[in-house]
């Protein structure tokens, strides 16, 4: 029963914990989308909490780390884990920049038991990427309050409606960040 917890709702967090839309971008878009990715690099920690659905006050912690895409592309890899009491659960994303929208996966991908990312857009201190998974349709916002803070929101389509299930906020982990070595 915990694993059903983990997927794919908590996988959809890995997007992204930080994650992407569809939207044709102007000229410098690409540099300003680089910058976005790599200001939200580093290791993040923090508390979520499922909000709706069957597993509605479910809560959990997670640990990721994300590094820019270095293939040239704007984009994020995303790696850490999750975890509901003794329960953990491992957790990745990968966003790539594609033409002029984004996509990726969460977990495997919506073949295995994960999501795909079908679009995607970043708009200055935020990203919006669609999800899908057979029927599931939806899209994650990731948004940085600031250099230590990123709040991430993942809704599913209800009808006509976003409703939002999971929310997430993660604080950059300080005790991961790398320290130059101090001399006497």
């Amino acid at each position: 029963m915990v694993s059903r917890i983990f997927s794919p709702k908590v996988g959809l967090i890995a997007a992204t914990s930080i994650a992407a839309f569809a939207a044709t971008q102007p000229a410098g878009a690409a540099s300003r989308d680089k910058v976005f990715f790599e200001s939200a690099a580093g290791a993040w920690k923090g508390p979520g909490e499922i909000v709706a659905g069957k597993y509605k006050g479910t809560k959990f912690t997670c640990n990721l780390i994300g590094e820019p895409t270095t293939d040239g592309d704007a984009g994020i890899k995303l790696d850490g884990t999750c975890r509901v009491g003794v329960f953990k659960q491992p957790m990745s994303a990968v966003i790539t920049q594609t033409g002029s929208t984004y996509k990726g996966k969460f977990l495997d991908g919506a073949d295995g038991k994960g999501l795909d990312i079908v679009s995607g857009a970043v708009n200055g201190d935020k990203i919006v990427v669609g999800i899908n998974r057979a029927k599931l349709n939806g899209a994650m916002i990731a948004r940085m309050q600031d250099n230590n803070a990123l709040n991430v929101t993942i809704s599913v389509k209800v009808e006509d409606q976003m409703v939002p299930v999971i929310g997430l906020a993660l604080t950059r982990d300080m005790d991961q960040m790398a320290v130059g070595s101090i001399k006497p």
